[in-house]
């Protein structure tokens, strides 16, 4: 399970023999089930997740008890509320399992002695969370300067296997739309 990890995290960085065996030391196999909560809103976050299959989503519940999904995320790639995990902060957000998922998880305490012990890990970790902020902020001015059809096109465009793969009400929400009018979008382009 290790494979597609060391593989992502030797892209680039060069990781000695000892901090790769370190990795494998620290980041354990754990797999959900679909539907399942990982990890809960009113909690720190415990985990940083590297997803070797599956689909996760982050959301948060609104005003209103509608849950709002803000982050999706397919295989591979790292997974968790990053800004409270970081901090070590009270969460607001639900990570949940969208389908059967493959993860490593890290908890804070073992990255960051990984950390202070690899300085490949670290170069790492910043990379990792540089790609975070910036996805994030791509993201926002997506949300913000384009129209709900475009944002499909595009989601349909990078990501196309979340189609298959995430159910349309969470696909959505995280488009900032209704599932209604995410229907109405995909007729009009199949038509």
């Amino acid at each position: 399970m290790h494979d597609k990890l060391l593989q992502y995290m030797h892209s680039g960085h060069g990781f000695t023999q000892e901090e790769t065996e370190a990795v494998q030391k620290y980041f354990e196999p754990t797999a959900f089930s679909k539907n399942t909560v990982i990890e809960e809103a009113g909690r720190i976050p415990q985990y940083l997740y590297y997803i070797v299959s599956g689909y996760l989503r982050l959301f948060y519940t609104d005003e209103n008890g509608n849950e709002v999904t803000t982050h999706l995320n397919c295989p591979p790639g790292f997974f968790t509320s990053y800004a409270d995990f970081i901090s070590g902060t009270v969460s607001e957000n639900t990570i949940e399992s969208v389908t059967d998922s493959e993860l490593l998880r890290i908890s804070k305490e073992n990255l960051d002695h990984l950390i202070s012990q690899s300085p490949a890990m670290k170069n790492f970790s910043i990379s990792v969370f540089q790609q975070s902020i910036a996805y994030n902020e791509q993201r926002s001015r997506e949300l913000s300067v384009l129209n709900a059809e475009q944002r499909y096109l595009k989601l349909l465009k990078d990501y196309p296997e979340i189609i298959q793969n995430v159910p349309i009400r969470y696909i959505a929400s995280f488009l900032g739309m209704k599932p209604e009018s995410l229907s109405r979008i995909r007729r009009k382009i199949i038509n």
